[in-house]
């Protein structure tokens, strides 16, 4: 019995990564988005090349990341707010940080296993903009702010929201 549960627990896992795999798939060909992924072996290698030249706070939250997709248009952003959240079980994810300024909506969800962060999920909607940022792996929240003031990608800047109290 403890072997199924846990084999469920593992496929239902699998499936909310596929359902935002799937999300991300349906727009990365069009061009009204912009798409971003990098894979687990591309962190692996700017972590090993870049040795050096990155801070090692910067260089300690790349090593631990499996993957980043990131999903952002200027253009129905409330529509496609709308759509991923019914799409995605958001009731497996905790709830970390909603904000909500006029029609902007920005919401900060989790996944998590005791003291570790294996998921953190971005969602912002207005009526211009809807941006999706799914980081995979061990993630430290504090360390991952800082990620958004070294990296120049569109999105990245709502991450600096999470370090603040």
């Amino acid at each position: 019995m403890l072997i199924i549960a846990f084999l469920m627990l593992s496929v239902s896992g699998f499936s909310q990564v596929d359902a935002i795999s799937k999300y991300f798939n349906r727009y990365q060909e069009d061009t009204s988005f912009t798409v971003v992924y990098i894979s687990p072996k591309m962190f692996k290698m700017i972590s090993k090349l870049a040795e050096d030249e990155i801070e090692p706070e910067i260089q300690e939250v790349i090593k631990d990341l499996k993957g980043l997709r990131i999903l952002t248009t200027k253009q129905n952003g409330m529509r496609y707010y709308n759509e991923v959240t019914k799409t995605l079980n958001l009731k497996s994810y905790d709830e970390l940080m909603t904000l909500r300024d006029g029609n902007s909506n920005v919401r900060f969800l989790i996944k998590d296993n005791g003291d570790i962060i294996e998921e953190l999920l971005l969602l912002v909607g207005s009526e211009d903009e809807f941006v999706m940022i799914s980081f995979v792996g061990k993630i430290d929240l504090e360390k991952i702010a800082k990620l958004s003031n070294a990296a120049d990608i569109d999105g990245l800047e709502y991450l600096e929201k999470v370090g603040q109290d």
